[in-house]
């Protein structure tokens, strides 16, 4: 290669193409001409492959490393496209970027890509372009570099391998997961006709039954080996799976929680029945570091369109749906359904809210009449409480009040619906003195019992609102009041010792101990409905001889121990009646009143209710 026919290689701050004597008369004096052979050899001589690239993309001046590199003599290389050599084409935001180089501008290009070695081994090579005068438009030459970076690649990919494996199973971990997930997500369907059809995807989440015992008992080596053999299990349920479409990856995404991920799903019949596989391969004894050892699992299985779904949708159905197979016994699965998800969501939502609803006052009562069956008169009520849901419209307790008692709720709102209506009983004695004042019923949850000093404030209310004890009646539920022992069944003395009335709700229907009956301090039963139902003869119903006989006994056992009785549920006339016979002394139900605002219960005080 002569000075000449190439020029000498260029140095920065010199115009492309400048010659020694532009050199000499530079506002920034260079290198002289002994120093410019000096660049030239250290160029020819370096390790690392470079060349000098024209304007127009062609190698000007390779060095002997570059030759080296591609097995060729360096001087068949000069005239040669340099893209085509490290294939700096083969993308187009690559190419625009070298492009931008060539013409100054841009300062730099720097990219990875893989080549071949002279020797026929493969190379990660990090390939840097710059220009080799100032960069600005109509800048000329640029040097190209082609780093050999295959060790550094390497060690990034097995650092990388590390990150998103378990080291326990050797599976993917939950971050492969979930980037194999959402690529798959993200990914159009393949364009096969006009309108392909949109793809399904499939999830069997799981986790291992009991598997805390084994790291427990016998250490969390053995653990560790459990777990490695049944994700070998799982591997082999997804590589047998006779439905086979697509790549079925399966992961270990933390503790004893795996997940096998069906990329095209060919329906739920598929997936369930890949769960059914995975639960007859794991109640298999596996044999782990000499312990015979016996493991089931719980599956949630979610399988829908991919269209419209994402990552963390499909992640939070498959744990609800795992949480579900759990509930519903352990060791089977349990496949995503909407309708059930709907109710959870709706019952997390009054979860969230139901706290600061009863700070804001959402809350309201309503009262239902408890009639006496001798003479029809109303002799009190039944304070029901509803929640005037802003999204949702008026609740009625079934909805709210086991998620309050769930949270402990139910203390702080069973304080204001004893407040509330107790002072209500008070206003309609106040309001009609001449009449004889209606007693209140007011339902109380084992947790008011258990978790606050139920004595102190019901003392309290009452001596706030200037209510009779005698006047209140507080209704505690068969199996609450039945197991009652130590402290709940001191709490219950105390009021009945105070002279409040303690009712028995749902009588029938819970222990039904008849013996310990007797020693608790309970004034009132209520039998519970479904033995009322039995009592009807309209619209030809066939009247049960069982639930007569039952109710009966009943209600002439709890005569004998100083009780009354009261029936709920009186829907017809004849059931009033046959209960009136046998010697019931209230009742309660939709022949007397549905539960009302308390104005529509000060027109009852004194007075038979219409019926209906």
């Amino acid at each position: 290669m002569s000075e000449t026919s190439e020029g000498p290689v260029p140095r920065a701050g010199t115009a492309p193409g400048a010659g020694p004597s532009e050199v000499t008369r530079s506002d920034h004096p260079g290198p002289g001409l002994s120093e410019l052979r000096d660049y030239r050899a250290a160029f020819a001589a370096s390790a690392l492959p470079m060349a000098v690239v024209d304007d127009r993309g062609q190698i000007v001046r390779p060095n002997d490393a570059l030759g080296g590199l591609f097995g060729a003599d360096p001087a068949s290389l000069t005239g040669r496209p340099a893209a085509d050599l490290v294939g700096l084409g083969s993308d187009a935001p690559t190419w625009r970027a070298y492009n931008e180089v060539l013409r100054g501008a841009r300062p730099r290009l720097r990219c990875t890509r893989r080549l071949k070695h002279a020797d026929g081994r493969p190379l990660w090579a990090e390939v840097t372009v710059v220009p080799m005068g100032d960069p600005a438009p109509g800048a000329g030459r640029v040097l190209l570099s082609v780093a050999d970076v295959s060790d550094r690649r390497e060690l990034r990919e097995r650092l990388r391998h590390l990150r998103i494996h378990d080291p326990v199973t050797r599976l993917p971990n939950r971050t492969l997961f979930l980037e194999r997930l959402t690529g798959v997500l993200e990914t159009p369907p393949a364009q096969d006709g006009p309108s392909p059809p949109p793809g399904r995807i499939g999830l069997c989440y799981l986790d291992i039954d009991g598997f805390k015992a084994v790291n427990d008992t016998l250490g969390h080596r053995t653990g560790d080996r459990l777990l490695a053999a049944v994700a070998g299990r799982l591997t082999d349920c997804a590589e047998t799976d006779g439905h086979r479409t697509g790549g079925h990856l399966v992961a270990r995404l933390g503790g004893d929680e795996f997940a096998i991920l069906v990329e095209d799903s060919a329906g739920t019949h598929q997936l369930t029945e890949l769960a059914r596989s995975v639960l007859s391969a794991l109640q298999r004894p596996f044999e782990v570091s000499g312990h015979r050892l016996s493991v089931s699992a719980s599956i949630g299985v979610v399988e829908r369109s991919s269209a419209g779904t994402s990552a963390t949708a499909l992640m939070q159905a498959a744990d609800t749906t795992l949480y579900w197979a759990k509930a519903d016994g352990r060791a089977r699965w349990t496949l995503f359904d909407p309708e059930r998800n709907a109710h959870r969501m709706t019952r997390q939502a009054l979860s969230s809210m139901l706290r600061p609803a009863v700070e804001r006052g959402e809350f309201t009562l309503e009262y239902q009449p408890l009639v006496g069956m001798a003479d029809e008169v109303v002799r009190g009520v039944e304070a029901l409480v509803r929640w005037n849901h802003p999204r949702f419209g008026l609740l009625g307790p079934s909805r709210f009040v086991p998620i309050a008692e769930e949270d402990g709720t139910i203390v702080q709102l069973g304080r204001w619906v004893l407040r509330t209506a107790c002072r209500q009983a008070r206003r309609w004695q106040l309001e009609h003195p001449d009449d004889p004042p209606l007693f209140i019923s007011v339902n109380v949850a084992v947790r008011q019992v258990r978790d606050s000093d139920l004595v102190t404030e019901v003392a309290e209310i009452l001596a706030e609102t200037g209510l009779a004890p005698g006047l209140l009646q507080l209704e505690l539920t068969e199996s609450a009041v039945m197991g009652s022992s130590g402290r709940p069944l001191r709490v219950l003395q105390a009021l009945s010792d105070m002279g409040v009335r303690i009712a028995i709700d749902d009588f029938g229907t819970g222990y039904s101990n008849l013996a310990y009956l007797s020693r608790l301090p309970v004034s009132v039963l209520k039998l519970d409905g479904s033995f009322v139902r039995g009592f009807r003869y309209e619209e030809g119903a066939r009247p049960s001889p069982a639930d007569e006989t039952i109710v009966e006994a009943m209600v002439q056992l709890a005569h004998r121990l100083g009780l009354t009785v009261t029936a709920e549920c009186v829907e017809t006339s004849g059931q009033a009646e046959r209960l009136r016979r046998i010697g019931c002394d209230t009742g309660q139900g939709w022949l007397y009143s549905r539960a009302v605002a308390p104005e529509r219960i000060a027109e009852l005080i004194g007075s038979r209710p219409p019926e209906g």
